[in-house]
This record gives structure tokens, sequence and C-alpha cells, in this order.
């Protein structure tokens, strides 16, 4: 099997040096920076001061922080040198006091932070933080009822392509992205085929594609409106602002995804959302009168599929503004929902490695634009909360 098809693959970890002996620590004797870089494994507390803020693999703002979702910590109190840091994921429990937004005035503080010793944002990093505080002091415990998993981090890789848009957060964030995606190829409806046929073909079988919702591995010869065939779901209904199969919404193959009839009959131009009854031939999907559940190996794709198109589609350009919303039964209203239950799915369900390449194949060979949702799914909480 292709590394790329696994389902919910991780991004690279960090190297460990083979010389790195360290074990998890308490706060008697924290771990230093060096230290926790060195070992990356198992968990201990970690004793730095405050830096700045990670926006990518190799950056690290140090004013007008974007959010309150990550910190870094170093040796030294106003370190400047990346590899000499440790990026701290924030996770939401912690945000109110430890995110640098809300609290600026932690630079140059030192702390000790308790978490699992594993890579952020592609760098030697701190992840599921379970207590921090300021450097001898109580340590500020995880919460007994934290809020949903926060979405991971992008691992950076296609930055060049965001430049414009790293460090913004909200309605900065938003403008920049839409900015930089919306310079793409156009495709004509009959053009899809041959994509889906590329973006989505299954690396066991290059003859088939694997089908959205039921998983399903297809000859890419089926495609057609018989029942056992497959055929191109919109998965922003394109009745959802009546924008139909012209070029433009209708035609881009970030939200069009091969898919058997009958699924795809049953979802029709339903919004998203959890519960109902079973679907025949796809496991795992659910409906109701008026909204589509999908598996959970691709609820984060769906929902970033909705996102890309609330981004990319703001009506600047002669069709609707697409915007989900946290309603169902949206009908032709150019609104699909449900925006907090997507949100949650982003946030679940990370980006796979299937995922991933597809985004790759769009902008290589097709649209040369990206999904900015697969490369940073952390940037949906930054827009929409």
């Amino acid at each position: 099997m292709a590394a790329w098809l696994q389902p919910n693959a991780q991004a690279v970890t960090a190297q460990v040096p083979t010389q790195a002996t360290a074990q998890a620590t308490s706060l008697d004797s924290p771990l230093t920076v060096a230290q926790a870089i060195a070992l990356q494994s198992g968990s201990g507390t970690v004793r730095g001061y405050v830096v700045g803020q990670p926006t990518a693999t190799e950056t690290v703002v140090t004013s007008n922080y974007p959010s309150d979702y990550a910190i870094a910590i170093a040796d030294t109190a106003g370190e400047t040198d990346t590899s000499k840091m440790l990026y701290v994921q924030v996770s939401s429990e912690f945000r109110a006091q430890w995110g640098l937004r809300t609290n600026p005035s932690l630079e140059g503080k030192q702390v000790d932070v308790t978490g699992a010793l594993a890579a952020y944002f592609s760098h030697p990093g701190l992840k599921s933080p379970t207590a921090f505080s300021l450097a001898g002091s109580e340590p500020d415990p995880d919460p007994e009822d934290p809020d949903p998993t926060d979405p991971p981090p992008g691992d950076g890789e296609n930055d060049d392509y965001y430049a414009d848009a790293l460090g913004k957060t909200g309605t900065q964030l938003r403008n920049s992205l839409h900015t930089i995606i919306s310079v793409q190829t156009k495709l004509s409806y009959s053009q899809v085929w041959d994509a889906l046929k590329a973006t989505d073909e299954d690396p066991n079988n290059t003859n088939n594609v694997i089908l959205l919702y039921s998983a399903r591995s297809r000859a890419k010869s089926t495609n057609g409106g018989d029942p056992d065939d497959w055929n191109r779901e919109h998965v922003w209904a394109k009745s959802h602002g009546d924008f139909g199969t012209a070029t433009g919404p209708g035609t881009d193959i970030h939200h069009l995804r091969p898919t058997d009839v009958s699924v795809n009959s049953t979802r029709g131009n339903k919004d998203f959302d959890n519960g109902g009854g079973t679907v025949s031939e796809c496991s795992g999907c659910a409906t109701d009168a008026d909204s589509f559940e999908p598996p959970d190996a691709v609820k984060g794709d769906v929902a970033r599929m909705i996102l890309y198109m609330a981004i990319r589609y703001e009506g600047d350009d002669g069709w609707p503004n697409l915007e989900p919303n946290d309603q169902v039964s949206n009908g032709s209203a150019p609104y699909i929902g449900k925006l907090s239950v997507l949100l949650e799915w982003n946030a679940q369900d990370p980006p796979s490695a299937f995922e991933k390449h597809r985004n790759d194949v769009i902008h290589e060979q097709f649209q040369h634009n990206r999904n900015p949702f697969i490369d940073h799914p952390e940037w949906a909480d930054a827009i929409w909360n």
C-alpha cells in the first residue's frame, strides 16, 4: 500500500539524537529545553523562557501574536534561533491564562510545562499539555472537563504559498487566503471526469478511484449514471447558491469527489450534521430528513472542503458568497451547515495522507491552487472561532 493512503497519517516527527537519555521528570527536576529537544519521546516537565509564538516550522513571532494556540520556549530569554526552541501546544483549556495573544506579558517569563514530548509544527515540541506554571510555583493543572480536541497545526511545508497569510487571524486571515487561492485554473464540467480519475486514484490499483463516503475502489471506466456507477459529488451541494455545473464553483475539484451514484442520491443536497438512520451501501453513513453524516474516516475531509468553498467564493467574482452556518435545511440559499459540527469534524479527523496527496495533485496538475485547511487545519478555528 502506498504510504500516503494511510488514513489520518501524521506529519513528520522530529529527529532524536542517539545520545539523548533523559527520562520523564517531575517539577523537582524539570528538563531543560535542550534536553527536551533531544529526547522527543515520553512525557515530562520542561522549564524554559517564553520567547514567542510559533506560526510555522521555522517562524516564531515576537509581537502582535495572532492567536493563543502555541508558545515557544528556550533556555535563554530572548533566544532567536528556532533550532534552540521548543514549540509548546496551548490547548483550549489553557489559552485564557497561557495564550500569548491574551497574555502578551508572558514573553520573557520562565515557565514549567508538562506534557507529551513530540513534534509540533514539524519541530521539536511538547503537545497535549497537562499543566502550566511560572517556574517554581504550583502548576495550573488540566481542567477536568477540557474543550474538544484542537485541530492539529499544519506542518509548514507549503508556507511559501501562504506567505501573505502567516501570522494572521480572523478577517485578515480570511481575506489573505481568499486572495491567494482565487488564483487558479478553472476546469469545464467535462474536464472534471479526467481530473477526478487522477486526484482520487487508488494507489493500489491505478485503474480505479477511491469513492468518497463508501471508501470503495471502483474502476475509473465505470463513471456514469447507473446505480452501480460513480459520479461527481458536489460536497457543497450545487443547489446551495444555485451555481449549477458552470465553470466556477460548480467545477471546482477541491469539493468535487467520485461517489457511488446511489450514495450520492441519498445525500442529495442535504446539509451535514450528526445522526440519522443507516445508509445502504455506505457503512458509517447516517441520514435523516434534512442532514447527512459521512463516516468518521472522511468527516474532516468533508469539513475542510466546505470551509475551502466558503473562503474561495466570497461573492466578488460573479458567483454567490458561500458561507457555512449553524443550520440545516438551508434550501437554495448560499449557505450550508452545520458549522459547529464541521469544526468538530475538522478537529477530530486530521488530514490523511490521501487527502494531502489529493491537494498536491490539484495544485500541481489541475487548478494550481490549494485547500488551506488541509495544509493548516488550525486556520478553521482562527477564522470561525
